[in-house]
């Protein structure tokens, strides 16, 4: 792979469950010492860069600034502040997307916003409730992403922003507006803070549906990480494939030390895909043991 600049995912590449991955710290330090241009995005909307630059020095990752970090919720406000100057929002999350739109002069409007912009959090019933009054009342619907579940630890997840967003959609018939991955506009303003143009970026990620999505659709290059949500026989499912998948951020930091070069060919996905010919699925309609399954989780994004 020949790129300038990386964008790079959190959770499920640099940490999972608040424990660094193997050879995190040494991957970033690298990253740094090296001179090579990187953010990191993120579709958590509820932390400032200012809390995640704490967060990673907590978890043994110092030498980061805030301009090290984008995430969902500074995305939005880029967003709302250049498609409608001198909007205002009423807003449904935590303080970090709060921030993120007072830093491009967003005010916070209770009586007559031009938008109700969903994020990350536990809203109280009440505000639930004014942000479907004021929807009816005019206002456009806006979330910070479409993450419907986000993973708290093993198994355990919690609602994210797309939930929360799909239920206003549901009780005021006004389609929401999703912004974060995978949505074009995330990676293009993450990608002008690396100075570099699109096919000299590449995105390292562990989730399909966002991560690697949205960066072929913009024409990046994409490496799947298997450290998070994506494991390698899910590539089968879907037509989008990654430039190349690496066990992790200890194998990229090899090829970055080594100077080796991997392309979409060589992805252990077409193997896999190659490997059997064998019919799947039912062969009957009859055949699914629809009351013995376990009921399956919901997509992560719509």
């Amino acid at each position: 792979m020949k790129y300038k600049g990386l964008l790079i995912d959190m959770d499920g590449v640099i940490y999972r469950e608040n424990q660094l991955l193997p050879r995190a710290e040494e991957f970033i330090r690298y990253l740094i010492e090296s001179g090579t241009p990187f953010v990191f995005v993120t579709n958590n909307s509820a932390p400032t860069p200012e809390d995640l630059v704490i967060k990673m020095k907590h978890l043994g990752v110092p030498g980061l600034a805030p301009r090290h970090f984008y995430t969902s919720a500074m995305n939005t406000a880029d967003f709302l502040a250049e498609m409608h100057p001198g909007c205002t929002a009423f807003v449904l999350g935590e303080s970090g997307l709060s921030a993120a739109l007072q830093e491009v002069g967003i005010p916070n409007d209770t009586l007559r916003p031009s938008y109700v912009v969903v994020g990350e959090g536990s809203p109280s019933s009440e505000r639930i409730t004014k942000a479907h009054e004021l929807i009816e009342s005019g206002a456009r619907l806006v979330a910070t992403n479409p993450d419907n579940w986000c993973p708290v630890k093993g198994n355990q997840t919690r609602p994210g922003a797309g939930a929360l967003a799909a239920y206003l959609e549901s009780s005021t018939g006004q389609r929401a507006y999703y912004l974060g991955k995978p949505n074009p506009y995330m990676f293009f303003r993450a990608r002008r803070r690396l100075h570099s143009s699109t096919r000299e970026v590449m995105m390292v990620g562990d989730t399909m549906e966002t991560d690697i999505r949205g960066a072929i659709e913009v024409g990046m290059q994409a490496c799947l990480v298997l450290t998070g949500s994506t494991q390698l026989v899910d590539l089968a499912n879907y037509v989008y494939q990654p430039t190349c998948v690496m066990e992790g951020v200890a194998e990229l930091l090899e090829e970055l030390k080594t100077g080796g070069n991997t392309d979409r060919m060589s992805s252990p996905a077409l193997a896999i895909q190659n490997e059997s010919h064998e019919r799947s699925g039912d062969r009957h309609q009859t055949d699914r043991r629809v009351f013995a399954r376990s009921r399956p989780r919901p997509a992560m994004t719509k």
